[in-house]
Formats: C-alpha cells, sequence, structure tokens
C-alpha cells in the first residue's frame, strides 16, 4: 500500500459508536468510509447516519467485499473477538472497538490470529492517540510534579433507572460499566505508571476490585486498588448507575496533576483540552487546541500504521501487549468480585471464538496405546493453569479441532475446577465421549490411601460429566501402604467399569512399579500398565514438587524399553530450560537453576539450539520432538496457556528424529 492511497474502511454494525468513528474517518486525512455492514439494511437513517458510504447486507458480506482494506468493529462487546478474527482471516486490517474481547485469554487469541494474517490490529482506545496524551506523558517523564506516588482516575456516569433492555444492564452481552469505561481509567493508571518509570506502561503486581452487582448480575458500580512495581498506587471507579467527577489525578511528591475527561481530549470535533498543573501553592494551565475531530486521530494512527505495513499501534497508543496487559487487570477486577457473565458460560459459549461449531480435525498425529482400544493423539492436553472456563475451552478447542483427542485432568487440580471445566467442555461441544481418551488421577498426597481412589473418582467422575475414565493414575505413592491394596482398590475399578482401559501410578519408581505387577500376576488382577513421571531430554536434578519423580535416566530409559509401559510424561519440555529462561549466566528463576542446571544438561541444551538452528526451528520443539522419537511409549503432556503457546508446541509434532539424532542430543 502506498504512502498516499487512502485507507478504505467498512464498519460492522451501525450503532452511536460506529457513527463517531465514521465522523473521525471523514475528517481525517488517511482514509474513506466506503461501507457499513448491517443484518438490517432496511433500518431507517442509516444513509443519513452514514453519507456516502453503500449499505452491506450481512456481516459476511464486509469481509468478502475487494473494496474494503480495514474494518472497524462496532458491534456489543460479545462479538468483538469473533468478527475481529473473522476479519483477520479474511485478510481485512481490524480496529475493534474497546474492549477488544471479553478477557485477556480472547483478547491473545484475537491478535495471534491478526499475528497470522499479517494484518493491522488495534483496540479502540481513541484517547492514546490524541496529542493531550501525548503532552501529559511527556510532562511526567519531565518530573514536573516529582515523583509519582498515587493516581486516582474515574469514569462514571448515571443511566438513572434500571432498563432490562439496555445492553449495559445485560449480562449476555457483557454490560456493566468495568468493560465498558473502567478499561479507560485502568489504560491510563497503567500508561501513567510506565511513563513514570521511563516505559510504554508497566502492569500492576497487585489488582484489588469491589463493585456492587446489581439485579441483572452485572456491576453497576466498581472500584478497585492497583499497585505497580515502582510503588504507585493507582485508584480506579467506574459507574453506569452513579455520577462521578471524572477527574484524572495524579499526584506526585512535590504537586498533582488534573484533567478533567481525560479521554474526551479536546472535544469530539476539535477544541481546547486543558491540563491543570498544581504545584507550590500555585496553578498552571496547559492549554491544547486542537481543530481535528477526537476519532480522526485514531482512524489516522490506524492508517499510518498499515500504510507503514505494521500491525499495531505505536505507543502512546495502545500496542497488542498493553491491550492485552489492560483485559488482564479487568479480569482481575471482576474475579475480585466475583463477575462472570452468562455468555462466558458453557451453557452459551456453545460455539469456539469464532462463532464456529466445534468439529475434530485431523492434523495431529494419532499411535496406538497399549492396553486403549482407540487411537490417541501423539500429545496430551492438560489444562490445569485455566481460571475458568471461558479461558480454557479457547485451547481445548482449538485442540480438538487440530484432532487432539487425549486430555489429563486430577482430582486435586484447581480444587476441582478443571474437571468441571473439561466436563462442561466435552458435554457443550457435544464431543462424542467414545472419542475422548480421558485421563484422570486421584489419591494425591496427603489423601494417599487406598480407600481415597473410589472416593474420589466417584467425584471426578460427577464433574468430568462420564461414568468412566480411559485411564487411571495414582497421582502420588505412600510406600507407607502395602502396594497390593492399591492394586486392589484399582483392579475393583476395573470390574465396575469406571477404568475402562488401563491404570498405574504418577511419581512411582521402577521397584514400587514392579511390586504392583508381580502383585497382580499372583493374585489374579488386573495389573498397572501405564506410567506418568516425568520424562525429557533435561534430567530433573531435584524434584520440582515433593514426591516427584523423573524417568529419563539411563536405567529408567532401559527399563522402560524392556517393558514398553506408556509413559505421559509431564514437563516433558524441561519447564523453561529450554527457552532463553535459562542459561548458564541467568540464574533469576529459582526452579529452573534448583531442577535443571547441570553441565550434563547444559551440553544436552547447546545441542538442542545447534539442531534447532540447522532445522530452522526452536530448542524447545527439539526437547518435545526427542521425547516422542523414543524407542518405548512416551506419551507428552503439554500445557499450553494459550492458542499461541498450544500451536507452537503442536509445530514440533513433524519434526521426525532419527535414532542417531537422539543419541547425539543425549551425548
Amino acid at each position: 500500500m502506498t504512502s498516499d492511497q487512502p485507507i478504505r474502511w467498512g464498519i460492522i454494525g451501525p450503532g452511536t459508536i460506529a457513527r463517531t468513528f465514521a465522523d473521525g474517518v471523514a475528517h481525517s486525512r488517511t482514509g474513506r468510509l466506503v461501507a457499513i455492514a448491517t443484518r438490517n439494511p432496511a433500518k431507517p437513517g442509516l444513509a443519513e447516519n452514514f453519507p456516502g458510504a453503500r449499505i452491506v447486507d450481512g456481516y459476511e458480506a464486509l469481509l468478502s467485499d475487494k473494496e474494503i482494506d480495514a474494518i472497524y468493529i462496532a458491534v456489543p462487546h460479545t462479538g468483538h473477538a469473533e468478527w475481529a478474527i473473522k476479519a483477520a482471516r479474511a485478510g481485512k486490517h481490524i480496529l475493534v472497538e474497546k474492549p477488544i474481547a471479553l478477557s485477556a485469554y480472547d483478547a491473545e487469541a484475537v491478535y495471534y490470529e491478526a499475528k497470522k494474517a499479517g494484518v493491522f490490529a488495534g483496540e479502540a482506545f481513541m484517547y492514546r492517540v490524541h496529542p493531550q496524551t501525548e503532552k501529559l506523558v511527556e510532562l511526567v517523564k519531565s518530573g514536573v510534579i516529582g515523583t509519582v506516588r498515587i493516581i486516582r482516575s474515574s469514569f462514571g456516569f448515571n443511566m438513572g433507572s434500571y432498563r432490562p433492555e439496555h445492553r449495559l444492564f445485560a449480562n449476555d452481552t457483557a454490560g456493566g460499566g468495568i468493560l465498558d469505561v473502567g478499561g479507560y481509567p485502568v489504560s491510563m493508571a497503567r500508561l501513567i505508571a510506565g511513563a513514570a518509570q521511563g516505559k510504554a506502561f508497566l502492569e500492576p503486581e497487585k489488582v484489588s476490585g469491589v463493585a456492587h452487582l446489581g439485579e441483572s448480575g452485572v456491576d453497576e458500580w466498581a472500584s478497585a486498588v492497583l499497585k505497580f512495581p515502582n510503588e504507585i498506587i493507582a485508584e480506579v471507579s467506574c459507574s453506569i448507575m452513579a455520577n462521578q467527577d471524572n477527574v484524572l489525578r495524579i499526584i506526585g511528591s512535590e504537586g498533582r496533576i488534573e484533567v478533567q475527561d481525560f479521554w474526551f481530549a479536546s472535544g469530539h470535533k476539535g477544541g481546547v483540552g486543558k491540563i491543570e498543573i498544581f504545584k507550590g501553592g500555585k496553578q498552571e494551565t496547559v492549554e491544547l487546541r486542537e481543530d481535528r475531530w477526537l476519532y480522526s486521530f485514531e482512524a489516522d494512527a490506524a492508517g499510518d500504521a498499515i500504510r507503514a505495513g505494521k500491525t499495531e499501534f505505536s505507543s502512546p497508543g495502545m500496542s497488542w501487549a498493553d491491550s492485552i496487559g489492560n483485559l488482564r487487570v479487568l479480569d482481575q477486577w471482576r474475579a475480585s468480585v466475583g463477575l462472570e457473565y452468562g455468555v462466558e458460560k458453557a451453557s452459551k459459549r456453545t460455539a469456539n471464538i469464532a462463532g464456529g461449531t466445534v468439529a475434530r480435525g485431523n492434523s495431529i498425529p494419532q499411535r496406538q496405546i497399549p492396553g486403549i482400544s482407540k487411537p490417541a493423539s501423539v500429545v496430551t492436553l492438560g489444562f490445569e493453569f485455566f481460571p475458568n472456563f471461558a479461558a480454557a475451552s479457547l485451547t481445548l478447542d482449538a485442540f480438538y479441532e487440530a484432532g487432539g483427542n487425549a486430555f489429563d485432568t486430577a482430582y486435586v487440580y484447581g480444587g476441582g475446577k478443571t474437571e468441571a471445566i473439561f466436563g462442561d467442555w466435552h458435554t457443550s461441544r457435544k464431543v462424542p465421549r467414545e472419542e475422548i481418551v480421558l485421563i484422570g488421577k486421584g489419591a494425591h498426597s496427603p489423601l494417599c490411601y487406598p480407600d481415597m481412589i473410589a472416593k474420589q473418582l466417584d467425584q471426578s467422575l460427577s464433574r468430568l460429566k462420564t461414568d468412566y475414565v480411559d485411564i487411571y493414575f495414582m497421582h502420588r505413592d505412600n510406600t507407607d501402604v502395602p502396594v497390593g491394596e492399591f492394586v486392589d482398590a484399582m483392579d475393583a475399578e476395573v470390574k465396575r467399569g469406571r477404568i475402562r482401559g488401563i491404570f498405574g501410578g504418577s511419581n512411582w519408581t521402577r521397584a514400587r512399579f514392579d511390586e504392583a505387577i508381580a502383585y497382580a500376576e499372583k493374585t489374579g488382577k488386573a495389573a498397572p500398565a501405564a506410567l506418568s513421571n516425568n520424562f525429557s531430554l533435561a534430567e530433573m536434578l531435584d524434584p520440582i514438587w515433593a514426591g516427584c519423580v523423573a524417568a529419563s535416566d539411563d536405567d529408567w530409559k532401559k527399563w522402560l524399553n524392556e517393558k514398553q509401559i506408556p509413559n505421559f510424561a509431564w514437563s516433558s519440555q524441561g519447564r523453561g530450560f529450554f527457552t532463553d529462561r535459562a542459561g548458564r549466566d541467568k540464574r533469576d528463576d529459582e526452579e529452573i537453576v534448583r531442577v535443571w542446571y547441570s553441565e550434563r544438561n547444559f551440553g544436552r541444551r547447546d545441542r538442542a539450539i545447534e539442531l534447532a538452528n540447522k532445522l530452522g526451528r526452536n530448542p524447545i520443539h527439539i526437547a518435545l520432538a526427542y521425547v516422542i522419537a523414543q524407542p518405548f511409549p512416551v506419551i507428552p503432556l503439554i500445557g499450553p496457556r494459550t492458542v499461541a503457546e498450544l500451536e507452537d508446541s503442536l509445530s514440533a509434532l513433524d519434526i521426525k528424529l532419527t535414532p542417531e539424532q537422539v543419541k547425539w542430543l543425549e551425548g
């Protein structure tokens, strides 16, 4: 695209904010409005509200319109991520009305799709690209009020009365103040805290929020306190049922700065913006006259980036990392007050993030696991880190859509939350249970006793919304209990039909496993036939957690090769050892240093880096390929937190290491 070619804009959703943005485009130097997409083209006033723009019937039609370069998404919050992803996949640049998504997890998925498509993507906080904001950052950096200590900011208005038909009160459209206007004071606080430290923005180390949840369950007024690493405290508030003063106050060691309605800057159609400085008993007013329309700055900032081949706003505009960080704060604020929208729950969130039906793909290779009748994906997905269904479903959907069908759960993960998430996921997606290879685990320390197996499996199956698991592991071992008692307890569950494949031990020693097999053979019971110990190219030197057992050394590999016992290997990629977080001169991460640092492991890491460079891959890909390439069945458990991390891990599955390369990596 040439530097003088206008950006041809289309808008999805013909509401009030769309009309405001259209005004901005009309008064911009880089863009022109070409089309407006609506699901009701006969709606009165469209031609008058969007003069000169074609009225397009349906959002999908705009995505395929060859005359459109960029799309502004102005539908309700709940449609932002879906249509942003669809637009990116259609090759369109995207500017999304804030919030770009309901959560940081959703936002990461949006930006990841934009990255893959190579298109511009931005969250439309228009004030961030206005000259008044740039001046404010300049004043903070200059130290005019000394060291910044406290930031206070609010954005609140009063709707007057509860109006169930209005989007701001609708739970299913993610109404309330936090997502609608709370992002403004939070984004400003993060901007100022960063400016005080010479950075584009700064993330708080602690967020604590309170709110009043109204009749529909959305926040009608709310406040939060943010504590930043540089000791700045920010107090932010928002409301849809309470008028607030809407003043930004930046309080420093030598004075304070105040800005009224900072997000409105010099006004919708231009005017004079004012920054008040109070210092030493005196007041100074910094006036900024801008004749340009407020939203034209946003249209031009996006247009300039697109023309320059950039995919995100330049600071102080909201970069991708800034946008995700802002939503992460809003996520914590919402979590503090127990605000989860109905649309984020399994009963409503039945499609994938792009609004499509979740269907199993075939790009992940399958393998036959001894003792399991159905093929399983060569990697197993673990998901113990996700805070809620909405976040977890992104990765679960993507894994299944890529062909993954093996899932690792446990009674203790998240106090049972992750089991419930999985149950909600496979039932809400109507995934055939017979397609799934489901791992359950129980009897974790300190409750590692035979009688806990049946009791905990009762609860696990209820949460998982199934009547059986395909594979069951005791999560730990208790050598004070005769191993036969554990075998008896698991054999009983096989006979009950609640374990319909194989069982075994997680973090068991070879001696204990052999003893269990011998007992089963002697008594005619089902024998343990699976293991879940650590296995990776880097050998675990010190247990990550108490009771952990690694199976990576030469004696273990000999045993696994002889027995051909499948090992579902946790921490199979070394928990960061094969990334930039580790290095001979890097000792900040206590766990990595304690667990993995040895000259033998560093030698393996060096060779993984060397081979990765030859293959044009990353060392962590080599680490995963090494595990899969063993002459005995090792099924790596992977725990990606985002779709990007998942797809990065899956990209290693096409690396086929030879036996000679495996031996060379081991040294």
